[in-house]
């Protein structure tokens, strides 16, 4: 395997993490959340996100690696975060939006460090591209859970 390759797996299973850890916190926080519009946007974010590991872990394997298939430990500590505020808060849509903003604000800077590391290393193609498309939809997911929260503030 080229050292390119081993560079190439290592960026995208970092992005697999954030993507799990994406799949994994949207849908805790649809479980929370009581606007019904805004509990089906996080279920259809949770399943994009699914879908955005299976495409991560594909490459991983075109690549000649083994892909990971687990949250981060950040991950982790972050749905524990989410789930104490919002029993302290008694689980707000607002609280809870916030909190969905703040693990979409760690996605949004992991994609971004990741494309500007595919451009800097010389990724394949094919790789810069998957990541920059997937970083695309993450920019859209952050503006629009940041839209939601400021209008669920403001009818508060």
């Amino acid at each position: 395997m080229t050292d390119i390759n081993k560079e190439a797996i290592s960026v995208l299973n970092d992005l697999i993490e954030t993507s799990i850890d994406g799949e994994k916190g949207f849908h805790t926080a649809a479980e929370d959340i009581k606007n019904p519009e805004i509990k089906a946007y996080f279920l259809s974010r949770s399943s994009e996100c699914k879908s955005a590991v299976a495409e991560l872990q594909a490459e991983v394997r075109a690549l000649g690696g083994d892909p990971d298939d687990s949250s981060s430990a950040t991950g982790g500590l972050h749905r524990l975060w989410v789930e104490l505020k919002a029993a302290v808060t008694g689980k707000s849509d607002e609280a809870v939006l916030n909190e969905v903003e703040r693990g979409e604000d760690h996605a949004l800077k992991a994609y971004k460090e990741a494309s500007q590391k595919a451009v800097e290393k010389n990724l394949p193609v094919n790789v810069t591209g998957l990541i920059q498309r997937q970083l695309t939809g993450v920019q859209a997911n952050h503006d629009k859970v940041k839209a939601l929260r400021d209008s669920v503030r403001r009818a508060s």
